[in-house]
């Protein structure tokens, strides 16, 4: 299976990510992809960037070295009843929005909580993409989330650096979420999170665990490019309702 996009990605404006958006771009035409989103974390994240960054985004040109470039957020989920940290005056005017549990941001909580708190972040219209729910600092109930996420029509993420580089035990998790998602016919995104250039791409740990569950490319986001620009238009994305 070949993606066309990475959909999470760092740069520099993070704070504890190394590499600028033109390293990243660079990084992902030496990749063969096609697009990239820039989705730098939420202005609750230690060193993270104030509210004014994600408003400033559109001096972005929507091409970098031939690469068309996403202007988004991983925003923070900071309470148990689905609040992420940037107001929707900020969110309408991004490209694509992903929100996850990170800890400082998020209190943490019980199973019921966490499902509570990812489900009621799905129900924000802004919201494109649930990041690494298989974190397994915040246990959730994968059929309840995955049943909201298609009800909701927001994707569900099998995050690389999860199995790879970043929280540790993620891997049972992804996998059973992965499953309860073929189960369900529900449509998942694979991202890098690349906190680095020379990351940017890597799907392969990823990869190999959605084509284990028996994925398609139909029911993967960055299979296409144009199943992204029609699911975004689908979340009433500026950029792809206008084009």
């Amino acid at each position: 299976m070949r993606l066309v996009a990475d959909l999470h990605t760092h740069s520099i404006a993070s704070g504890h990510a190394y590499s600028t958006i033109n390293e990243i771009a660079e990084a992902a035409a030496r990749k063969g992809l096609s697009m990239v989103a820039i989705t730098d974390h939420g202005p609750a994240m230690p060193g993270g960037p104030h509210a004014y960054y994600f408003g400033n985004l559109h001096v972005l040109p929507e091409e970098i070295c031939g690469i068309e470039v996403l202007k988004g957020i991983e925003a923070n989920i900071i309470d148990h009843q689905g609040n992420i940290d940037l107001s929707a005056e900020y969110l309408k005017k991004l490209d694509i929005v992903l929100a996850g549990f990170h800890a400082i941001c998020y209190p943490g909580g019980s199973k019921e909580q966490n499902t509570r708190a990812m489900i009621k972040v799905m129900e924000n219209p802004q919201v494109d993409i649930i990041v690494h729910p298989g974190n397994p600092n915040y246990p959730i109930d994968e059929y309840q989330v995955v049943e909201a996420a298609i009800k909701h029509n927001t994707m569900i993420e099998i995050n690389n650096s999860s199995l790879t580089v970043s929280r540790k035990g993620s891997c049972e998790n992804c996998q059973r979420i992965a499953q309860v998602a073929k189960e369900m016919g529900a449509k998942i995104v694979i991202g890098s999170d690349a906190h680095t250039s020379c990351h940017v791409g890597n799907f392969s740990t990823s990869l190999e665990m959605i084509m284990e569950a028996g994925f398609t490319e139909e029911k993967v986001l960055n299979s296409s490019l144009d199943k992204i620009k029609e699911y975004l238009g689908e979340k009433g994305r500026k950029r792809f309702v206008d084009g």
